[in-house]
């Protein structure tokens, strides 16, 4: 991460504009974000929030609490995955309370610090908490009152766990095998070194599965097995802590590497607002109300914490990981946390551009977990969990050799794909067979999601293609130049939706096209028609025409978001969240529908675009708690929010373009990582004049609807005239189009 360090000193300082709580207002039926106050580094190994939850499980932190219940190590990238290598530290003033439901202290948010790189809360008993961690460490600082005797709980979680105090050395070591998802069962330890600079008065250990608590105890293991220590009335309590998944020794290392030269938590928080400070830097915007400058750097922040570091430097400085797919150590680097489904629409296609570097190593991971799993990752946390639909790890590798990240073999990634997409174990292709015998996965009146894989796998298969045709690869090009089309075996010409199809060629009825489940996941066919990233103006042709094609993007946003809960039997949190929304069938708080708008551009009608991004943008995202209309998932829908805000937007990762929508911004400056600087002005821009005018590429006419990723990375400037009405002549022919496989109909 050293790049991040090394670009932006200005004087600004942009971690002021983020609060990490932001989207905490979340609950299991409806969610604003599901997030916590993840305080770390940028893609930090590990984050650390505060807790909230009497509970063991992936909802740590609720706004609307008034007691925290322990300061934890975190990895998680969503709740519903969970979390995994955790422990908690909860201090403590005149009892000793461990169980975890009992021992929580009363806050409030006004006297709670919440930024990226430092978080501090004080409770209404006097204790006051700091934490300011860096990529793999933490550095907390417990400052007790006067009064009562200062205690600290140190809670193993929610499995098996061991621990080890020494009071001569100031320590308490141990492990924890928390894990949900891993592939090499009973390989799993999360290894911590835990350092004080103040003696222990007392001492001793318990576990939380039968909060037994055995005094003057120097070691225990079980499940959740835990300590306390005990500390001088009034102490101040400095404490390092590392952690590692390779070994204790490891954790040691690491410790000395990155808190060895820090003397004080305040040191590692300037340090920390320094690395995140050259990072938000580099994305400077201006000409915005404050509300929507916290807005911005708040999701260009939650941008830069997933895909997680999962490596570790030993003494000489050499990467290494232990792997969750084979439960090995390795040479290299490993990357995890993250659902590609989730993140390929828009997370990728943004740090392609901040961090192309870092990119090219993680195209490398991603075919060494091949190596060590046998299958290419889809939704890591931090092994494989075969979750959500797709086999988007093609559209990472496709996406990134498209932009000149080339670190890896592309002849290893199209064989790797290959077995990908014509396998099915727990991992790979579910009806790959249907799929490429009948061309489209076929519904068998069930949840099985048929409908979205086939357009999901199409569009995989694209990814493969171009992959295949960019490195001359004939071989491939060929197995995939016909199913990057099965989009087209799903769509029903007669209700005008991608419907689920039975076996023998028949549609399934009943139809509902606001029936949630069944043939689609996580939403309806109004959500799914839109899924053929690859080939927008063939969805056009199968449509007649572009006028009707834009009358059933016009009638998402005008449709009652009435729902049928379907195969799900009750409304889910996303259903909730679109009637919440208010905005037709458009369900922003769910991946499938977010690039809907901007297809309003390949038909002709680019002034719907600018409209509609910027009302989302207005009307779904703000800088509180409240800050989602969704799950915030490993930071894609605060990058779908990132690259809108700038005026840019990436509907075919797979191909180098990016499609202009409308910018939040009167300026935006990014540098890039050797420095240079690309510009995009909105001339004229306010909430009324959203519609662009005119546009020139360093200073030349530009009469398309988008740009290259070449264009941005060259460096240069963007210049937009804004207006408050639409200029309905401007860039609507097909040659201002996006890429689209397909050419119009004749």
């Amino acid at each position: 991460m050293a790049v991040l360090a090394a670009i932006g000193t200005g004087a600004t300082d942009f971690t002021s504009y983020v609060d990490t709580r932001v989207g905490t207002r979340s609950e299991f039926s409806f969610s604003h974000g599901n997030t916590y106050p993840a305080t770390g580094r940028p893609f930090g190994m590990h984050l650390w929030s505060p807790q909230t939850g009497e509970k063991y499980d992936g909802w740590k932190y609720d706004w609307k609490a008034d007691r925290i219940n322990g300061f934890e190590q975190s990895h998680q990238c969503s709740p519903w995955a969970g979390d995994y290598g955790v422990f908690i530290l909860m201090p403590e003033t005149g009892k000793l309370v461990t169980d975890l439901k009992e021992r929580g202290a009363s806050f409030s948010h006004d006297r709670e610090t919440a930024r990226p790189q430092y978080y501090k809360v004080t409770f209404d008993n006097g204790i006051t908490t700091e934490m300011a961690p860096t990529e793999r460490c933490n550095f907390m600082k417990i400052s007790y009152p006067r009064s009562g005797k200062a205690y600290l709980v140190i809670d193993g979680y929610s499995a098996f766990s061991e621990v080890s105090i020494d009071p001569e050395r100031r320590e308490v070591t141990g492990w924890v095998d928390n894990i949900r998802a891993i592939n090499a069962k009973g390989t799993f330890k999360c290894r911590f070194v835990i350092r004080f600079d103040t003696p222990f008065e007392e001492y001793g250990v318990w576990e939380n599965q039968g909060n037994t608590v055995e005094p003057s105890v120097t070691s225990k293991s079980g499940k959740g097995a835990g300590a306390y220590l005990a500390f001088k009335k009034g102490a101040k309590v400095n404490i390092r802590i590392a952690s590692s998944y390779i070994s204790e020794e490891q954790a040691r290392v690491t410790m000395e590497k990155e808190l060895g030269t820090f003397k004080t938590l305040s040191e590692v928080a300037d340090d920390g607002a320094r690395v995140w400070n050259a990072l938000l830097s580099r994305v400077e915007v201006s000409g915005a109300t404050l509300e929507e400058m916290k807005t911005f750097y708040t999701c260009l922040w939650r941008s830069n914490l997933f895909s997680r570091i999962f490596y570790e430097n030993d003494a000489s400085g050499n990467p290494r990981h232990w792997s969750p797919y084979d439960g090995k150590v390795h040479d290299g680097k490993m990357f995890s946390d993250n659902g590609f489904w989730d993140t390929f629409r828009s997370q990728f296609p943004l740090s392609n551009i901040l961090h192309p570097t870092m990119q090219g190593e993680y195209m490398q991971a991603i075919l060494s977990a091949y190596d060590e799993l046998g299958w290419l990752p889809q939704w890591s946390s931090p092994g494989e969990t075969g979750g959500m639909i797709g086999n988007h790890s093609i559209s990472l590798l496709a996406d990134a050799w498209t932009k000149g990240i080339r670190t890896f073999d592309p002849e290893k990634a199209l064989k790797a794909y290959a077995h990908e997409s014509m396998n099915h174990d727990r991992f790979g292709r579910p009806g790959w067979q249907g799929y490429w015998t009948l061309g489209y996965v076929p519904f068998d009146g069930k949840r099985n999601e048929s409908t979205a894989k086939t357009l999901e796998f199409a569009y995989d298969d694209f990814c493969a293609w171009k992959l295949a045709d960019a490195t001359g690869n004939e071989f491939y090009k060929r197995i995939y130049s016909g199913a990057m089309y099965n989009y087209r075996n799903v769509f029903d010409p007669e209700t005008g939706f991608m419907r689920g199809r039975m076996e023998d060629g028949s549609w399934y009825e009943p139809f509902d096209p606001v029936e949630w489940g069944g043939p689609y996941v996580e939403g309806d066919a109004w959500h799914y028609l839109w899924s053929v990233f690859q080939d927008v103006q063939g969805l056009i042709n199968l449509f007649g025409s572009d006028e009707a094609f834009t009358e059933k993007l016009d009638a998402v946003f005008t449709t009652p978001p009435v729902m049928n809960p379907g195969s799900y039997r009750y409304v889910i949190h996303e259903m909730a969240e679109m009637e919440y929304a208010g905005m037709g069938q458009y369900a922003h708080g769910n991946q499938p529908i977010q690039h809907m708008p901007y297809l309003y551009l390949y038909a002709g009608q680019p002034w719907k675009t600018q409209y509609w991004v910027r009302e989302i943008m207005r009307r779904l995202y703000n800088s509180g708690p409240t800050g989602y209309p969704g799950d915030e998932d490993q930071g894609g829908m605060s990058s779908w929010y990132t690259l809108s805000a700038l005026g840019i937007y990436s509907v075919t990762p797979g191909t180098d373009q990016y499609v202009i929508g409308s910018p939040v911004f009167n300026k935006a400056v990014i540098t890039l990582e050797d420095g240079k600087e690309f510009t995009i002005i909105a001339e004229g821009n306010s909430r009324e004049n959203v519609y662009i005018q005119s546009a020139t590429l360093n200073g030349k006419p530009l009469e398309k609807n988008w740009i290259s990723y070449y264009d941005i990375t060259a460096g240069g400037e963007l210049h937009l005239v804004m207006g408050p009405s639409p200029a309905m002549g401007r860039c609507i022919s097909k040659d201002a189009a996006p890429f689209s496989l397909s050419g119009p109909a004749r």
